[in-house]
């Protein structure tokens, strides 16, 4: 299996060029792609990780990786997917951009070792002559083509219409193409659906210029289960950025994925094995919603680091009780589990000992104790009522005793409901 069918699988892949031709060129060795990013904001967002895990795909196979900042082409502004003119950034504005951008993409792909290249189009794209430009690479583009892409169509249809700086967009980013396959012998782009016309164009002149082939491939649009756009919140976008969107706020985002989307964003935003996320689309219940917190884990730990994952871990076990994950779940996975020392912080816990056993304890007093339950009597309604679990199985007796027998490799776990958790760790 090679890389294209590794990104096809995990759901990547929309379209490409020369299907058969691309298979055998990166059958053939260690290539060198690139996806462009416009550095229009100081920071990435959830919307810009499939291409930027589809980089990362392409690093752990083997090939050469090219993040390219748009800092040249971010001062004239992609019509692609807009129905009006993006707002002209200033090159103060663009350069801060693209500096925080690239901190940003080191989180996913090495660059150490030349083993993937982090550069800014404004290198050559801000020296360019006119005259030399039009001679030189805009004869090879037709007008009549041209206005045929659907980026462009949809902007002469529109009320604004498409601006002169917009129109020679394509010709940039086609350009860049040139640009890298001369410098870095870069034979495939890859980009979102709304970017087919402009990488088109781009293996056009290569090949006209060069007379070489280049390829392109394309990621879908994505979307959650209920049509929504991928990363939008009714408080904006969810930024990769910790001090836009918190570390704790972007777990919360994942954790809060609908049912139907769990696997598919397993497999898109996690290196996780297929083997394992496809068993996700089996899951239903506890056992999903776990499935949920390993997504939220690995997507957090992606961009902010585990430490701050954990901590989101943490803070949600605080908020609204602790995951039990099981061993056997998605086990690729670093995410915290009971039972595992790493993850004492992640429950609340106290310590006993042994003797305090001794002449057993009520339940309802320990609920109480440990802080299950507030009252010795909403103790026991609590476990009158069914809700109350000891090492997962529920009690139906407010005349539950715990005794030394309840023990279970030095810890008992408590449950109050299906969230709320206290372990009990005994030492001697």
């Amino acid at each position: 299996m090679n890389v294209i069918d590794i990104l096809t699988e995990r759901g990547f892949v929309e379209a490409r060029t020369h299907q058969a031709e691309l298979d055998a060129y990166i059958q053939e060795g260690p290539v060198t792609c690139y996806v462009g990013f416009d550095p229009t904001a100081s920071s990435l967002h959830i919307g810009h990780l499939v291409p930027i895990m589809a980089l990362a795909h392409m690093q752990r196979a083997g090939h050469r990786p090219i993040a390219l900042v748009g800092g040249g082409t971010g001062l004239v502004g992609d019509p692609s997917g807009k129905t009006e003119m993006r707002q002209i950034l200033s090159i103060k504005e663009i350069d801060h951009n693209a500096v925080a951008l690239k901190g940003q993409l080191s989180r996913f792909i090495d660059f150490a070792s030349q083993r993937a290249l982090l550069l800014n189009n404004a290198e050559w794209l801000t020296r360019l002559e006119y005259i030399p430009f039009l001679r030189d690479i805009g004869r090879h583009f037709s007008v009549n083509r041209m206005i045929k892409a659907e980026s462009y169509r949809m902007r002469i249809d529109s009320d604004e219409g498409l601006s002169f700086i917009e129109f020679n967009y394509m010709l940039l980013q086609a350009y860049d193409f040139l640009e890298l396959y001369d410098r870095h012998g870069c034979r495939l782009q890859m980009g979102g659906s709304d970017q087919w016309g402009n990488i088109v164009a781009g293996i056009d002149l290569v090949r006209k210029a060069r007379k070489q082939t280049a390829f392109g491939l394309t990621f879908p649009l994505i979307t959650t289960s209920s049509g929504a756009k991928m990363g939008k919140t009714a408080a904006g976008a969810v930024w990769l950025d910790a001090e836009r969107t918190t570390p704790y706020g972007y777990y919360q985002y994942w954790i809060n994925t609908d049912d139907q989307d769990v696997a598919r964003f397993l497999a898109l935003y996690t290196f996780l094995p297929m083997s394992e996320v496809r068993a996700v689309a089996q899951m239903a219940g506890a056992d999903l919603n776990c499935a949920k917190a390993v997504l939220a884990f690995e997507t957090t730990q992606l961009v902010h680091g585990r430490e701050q994952a954990t901590q989101a871990f943490q803070g949600a076990a605080a908020m609204f009780g602790a995951r039990a994950i099981p061993a056997d779940m998605l086990p690729s996975s670093s995410i915290p589990r009971l039972g595992n020392p790493s993850t004492d912080a992640a429950v609340p816990q106290s310590f006993w000992k042994l003797h305090d056993l001794a002449s057993g304890v009520p339940l309802f007093k320990a609920l109480q104790m440990v802080g299950l339950a507030n009252s010795g009597g909403a103790a026991r309604r609590l476990i009158e009522q069914g809700g109350a679990y000891v090492n997962g199985n529920r009690v139906e007796t407010t005349e539950y005793v715990l005794t030394a027998r309840d023990i279970q490799d030095q810890e008992i776990l408590l449950r109050s409901g299906k969230k709320k958790f206290h372990k009990i760790v005994f030492r001697t």
